[in-house]
């Protein structure tokens, strides 16, 4: 007999599960999507079993009656059991954690059409040029008012214009039309007997199913992207769907160039550029299990794939897989959980893997597989220290001469170069000669930055602009204010002065802010319309460009400074991840790096191209300061918008600290970015040792104490972020 009752996970984080009554004649599963009555609104809730979700009993008479069932799949019961392991693991709330799957509520309505316009051939009784202009950018294309006058460069009023005339025509569309379909035989590609080897093995595991997490470890340029397709097209033969994860929107374009080449058709795309009606079309086709391949940013982990059959975690080192606010997951750790429940292979692939992802495998729990060399007879680039104490910049610049050499080397032989520091803007700071006294952000405690080429000053971490002031705030002293350090835009403007006849081209998420400027960036660099990139961290992965045979690092010691607990590692990871953007193509290439401490280890480690070195005297330190992987981190972040009452909040939960022996526990204390979006934060660092049931801990001593509706306690665990 259908239940009479059922069980709700809210998608409210304040509200507990609920009980609702099932109408007569409606039958509903676990895992249905349900509309219900909350006082006087409706809001959404996803079936849950009762056992696994205890509520307070109530009598069946009391119980309100579901309003109605929305038109898509049931969440699927290894969803479901995602939800509740990162809840727990993440010490999140589950609703939190739900609201990632049902991330579109349009696509819950049901199916559902739309206009979109095209040309009729028509012309319109009155040309104008804007008009003219219209009809020429148009041809073949069929989209939105707002779409087509994007890609015209009009405005929607000239196209309506276009419609009372007859020579645009409305046209009804299916929301929900099918994707176009990959083909795993579209262009089979021949690999090196080392990548075949490889795929071989990622085919025979997606092929036989099961769980079986690999770490793809290959050196830049090895063509992991190739091999791991291998067992993308073993996937879509045997009908499953597919998730490649990026770490970046930026990357999404050129790795559908790729797939496309590959396949014969686009994967379908999920990230946050995507529009309401796109993400609509593509939550919809994921759960019916249409859409074969999703290539997205870490977001689309919780999608609700309906015939999952095999996870891509590409460039699976990187930091920004690591959510820092809301539910504070990493998607790679939640890829291999994921595929865990949908008892499914997974891929890590990195040619500089995560310390926790290399002990993983030396302990038998993923299993490694290795791509030592490049692809097609191509080099590993020859890499040299550049002594900034012996051979420093002139007065006032950045660029050591042996690099300045080098670029004009580059330049003459009509080679690309690139130069690297991970610092967006032109400067880092801006202060008044006559006073001292520093530009900060209103908002936070952080230095503003000078962007030149929009001519504001931006804080990067809450997004305050303003522009320049003519005058010094504090003293009033006139063109008093100048900037202090380097940013990418300060570098290329060195450039320019260095190399007058160079075309150079600034490529950070300022400039790369959407996948068409990404697209546009990489189709001028591989048809050589670029001399010299200047970029940040989007720039150490995932492109391919045959003709750059230099790259330049600017300050080699700039991730070594601050209390960033992975610093030597993440130095190591985004050097050597741009050095490998030298030499992919038939010339060899060189990277110089600049630095002032050619001793350290990690910068030692990158010269000597030493990597096993770098890594075991890092696992060493690691070891000895039970970090992970041999240890666990936790950090619970206090704030408040009033200094007293953050603080108070702090020294409280400080003071109720647990006396465990597995646990260490630092602080409370300012933290680094001691005001954040007007919130002031304190921290507490936690350190556990392997046998602590450091979730459970925090989460009973956390319970215990009351704070003022103005205090936010906030948990994050295995973070990544220390400021």
């Amino acid at each position: 007999m259908p239940a009479k009752r059922v069980r709700l996970l809210m998608m409210n984080a304040a509200l507990g599960p609920l009980d609702y009554r099932v109408p007569d004649g409606v039958e509903v599963n676990a895992g249905a999507v349900v509309v219900v009555p909350l006082g006087p609104r409706q809001v959404l809730g996803i079936v849950w079993e009762e056992d696994r979700l205890p509520a307070e009993r109530i009598d069946d008479s009391r119980l309100r009656p579901l309003i109605g069932v929305c038109d898509v799949p049931p969440i699927k019961a290894e969803l479901r059991r995602l939800i509740e392991w990162c809840a727990d693991y993440y010490c999140a709330p589950m609703a939190s954690v739900a609201r990632m799957v049902i991330a579109s509520s349009a696509a819950l309505r049901g199916a559902a059409t739309m206009t979109e316009y095209r040309l009729t051939g028509g012309m319109p009784e009155r040309m104008t040029a804007k008009r003219e202009q219209a009809l020429a950018a148009l041809e073949g294309e069929q989209a939105s008012l707002r779409e087509l006058a994007g890609m015209a460069d009009v405005s929607e009023a000239v196209l309506r214009g276009l419609v009372n005339q007859g020579a645009l025509e409305p046209v009804a569309v299916d929301c929900d039309r099918p994707y176009p379909q990959a083909r795993a035989d579209y262009a089979v590609p021949e690999l090196s007997p080392q990548q075949a080897e490889v795929a071989a093995r990622l085919v025979a595991a997606t092929s036989g199913g099961g769980f079986a997490p690999f770490l793809l470890d290959g050196v830049t340029g090895s063509g992991k992207t190739e091999t791991y397709c291998e067992a993308i097209a073993s996937a879509l033969e045997h009908g499953k769907q597919v998730l490649v994860l990026l770490p970046e929107i930026a990357l999404t374009e050129a790795f559908l160039r790729r797939f496309e080449e590959r396949f014969g058709a686009a994967p379908v795309q999920w990230h946050s550029s995507l529009k309401a009606t796109e993400r609509r079309r593509a939550w919809r086709a994921i759960a019916a299990g249409t859409a074969q391949v999703v290539v997205g940013a870490r977001s689309a982990l919780f999608l609700p794939y309906a015939r999952l059959g095999l996870i891509v975690v590409d460039e699976a080192h990187e930091i920004s897989f690591k959510q820092d606010d809301g539910v504070r997951y990493n998607a790679r750790d939640v890829a291999v959980m994921r595929a865990r429940f949908e008892r499914i292979p997974v891929v890590l692939a990195s040619a500089t893997p995560a310390l926790e992802s290399l002990a993983m495998a030396d302990s038998g729990v993923y299993e490694r597989l290795v791509l030592p060399s490049r692809f097609g007879g191509a080099q590993l680039p020859d890499i040299q220290l550049v002594d900034l104490t012996e051979e420093p910049p002139e007065r006032g610049e950045w660029i050591a001469p042996p690099l300045r050499r080098a670029l004009f080397q580059r330049l003459e032989k009509g080679e690309q170069s690139l130069l690297f520091l991970n610092r967006r803007g032109y400067a880092p700071l801006t202060l008044c000669r006559d006073c001292g006294h520093r530009l900060q952000c209103p908002n936070c405690s952080a230095w503003m930055v000078e962007h030149r080429f929009s001519a504001r000053l931006a804080c990067h971490h809450c997004g305050h602009e303003m522009p320049p002031p003519k005058a010094c705030p504090e003293c009033g002293a006139a063109d008093s204010l100048v900037p202090c350090g380097p940013g990418v835009e300060r570098i290329a403007d060195e450039v320019a002065k260095i190399l007058p006849d160079a075309r150079v081209t600034v490529a950070t998420s300022d400039t790369l802010n959407s996948p068409e400027r990404a697209a546009q960036f990489v189709a001028e660099a591989e048809h050589g319309a670029i001399d010299v990139i200047v970029g940040t961290q989007l720039v150490t992965k995932g492109f391919h460009f045959p003709e750059l045979t230099l790259v330049g690092v600017i300050d080699a010691d700039l991730g070594l400074e601050g209390g960033d607990l992975r610093a030597a590692e993440r130095t190591y990871q985004q050097i050597a991840q741009v050095a490998g953007r030298a030499g992919r193509g038939a010339k060899p290439g060189e990277v110089l790096i600049q630095t002032r401490h050619p001793d350290a280890p990690v910068i030692a480690a990158l010269a000597a191209g030493d990597r096993d070195a770098f890594y075991a005297a890092e696992t060493e330190a690691r070891r000895h300061a039970h970090a992970p992987p041999f240890g666990r981190w936790a950090a619970i972040i206090v704030s408040s918008e009033d200094e007293a009452e953050a603080r108070m909040a702090a020294n409280r939960i400080g003071d109720t600290r647990p006396r465990l022996p597995d646990l260490q526990i630092y602080g409370p204390a300012p933290a680094p970015l001691a005001l954040l979006r007007g919130r002031y934060r304190f921290r507490l660092l936690v350190n556990a040792r392997r046998s602590a049931q450091l979730q459970q801990t925090i989460r009973k001593w956390l319970s215990e104490v009351q704070h003022p509706p103005g205090v936010r306690v906030g948990i994050d665990i295995d973070p990544y972020n220390f400021v």
